[in-house]
């Protein structure tokens, strides 16, 4: 016995997406945690190659707003073209309001604001994956 129930859930994959290294462990030790599988990626470029190699597809794109050559809206937009399913949760240490006001209000995202705790940041991508707003959610 594997210690699976047979009605157990699959893990939900999430695709973590930011330049800063210390950011990609930190979220990745708080998500693997809470059972998620995490796949990581250094910047966005980084993100698409991993994207097109995952099999499954993201549950959740977890990305950094501000990055260098692409930034975390264009990135979701391009992997939401191909994977329209997937959920997105942004993540900023920044005040970003055109981004807030485009992606959060007129397209139901999210932000969770750097720095975040284990607990906010778990109940965000908790509530990103139910396709809900993340309590907390910077408007």
């Amino acid at each position: 016995m594997n210690g699976i129930s047979e009605t157990s859930t699959p893990a939900r994959t999430i695709l973590i997406v930011d330049d800063e290294p210390d950011i990609l462990r930190l979220a990745d030790n708080i998500l693997a945690a809470q059972g998620y599988l995490v796949v990581l990626a250094r910047g966005a470029a980084a993100a698409v190659r991993t994207f097109q190699t995952m099999s499954p597809q993201p549950d959740l794109l977890l990305t950094d707003v501000v990055m260098p050559g692409m930034s975390g809206p264009m990135l979701a937009d391009d992997l939401l073209a191909r994977c329209p399913h997937m959920q997105v949760l942004f993540m900023s240490g920044y005040d970003e309001r055109q981004v807030v006001q485009k992606y959060v209000v007129e397209k139901g995202f999210a932000l969770v604001p750097k720095p975040f705790t284990p607990q906010r940041l778990t109940s965000a991508v908790r509530e990103a994956l139910s396709g809900r707003a993340p309590v907390g959610a910077q408007v």
